[in-house]
């Protein structure tokens, strides 16, 4: 394991993820959001650190498992990757939300789609930062 570019990309997919977050929470999602305001938290703002910690934490094994079973495959190789775990945690996770909280199906899946979306962005980052030296 190379600490050198196992940081780097780590901090790389943990941006990738605030950015993508960002954009299909704050942005994409918001007026869906809006409309269910009464499921969540009042201060969930005051929380958001929890989510920051565990999207860092994510970030971290998610790196930390492509170097496991890095085979030097370049960019195809962070694009499978990023589809397999994109697909174990978001169809898992959003179904089992859907079963939790009240929300409608098709929000579930628009989390689906984007989380998987966003797991596949994430893993071409891993791949194009944590590649062999030239």
């Amino acid at each position: 394991m190379n600490l050198k570019r196992l940081i780097p990309a780590t901090l790389a997919v943990f941006i990738t993820f605030q950015v993508t977050d960002f954009l299909i929470h704050s942005l994409i999602l918001a007026s869906s959001y809006a409309a269910l305001q009464e499921l969540w938290r009042p201060d969930m703002m005051s929380k958001m650190w929890i989510m920051t910690l565990t999207s860092l934490f994510m970030s971290f094994m998610f790196v930390f498992i492509f170097i496991k079973g890095y085979e030097k495959k370049g960019i195809c190789e962070g694009f499978r990757f990023g589809i397999i775990i994109g697909l174990f945690m978001s169809v898992t996770a959003m179904l089992n939300q859907y079963v939790v909280y009240p929300v409608p199906f098709s929000m579930v899946i628009q989390w689906l789609i984007y989380g998987l979306i966003q797991f596949i962005l994430a893993g071409i980052v891993v791949s194009l930062i944590y590649k062999p030296k030239a």
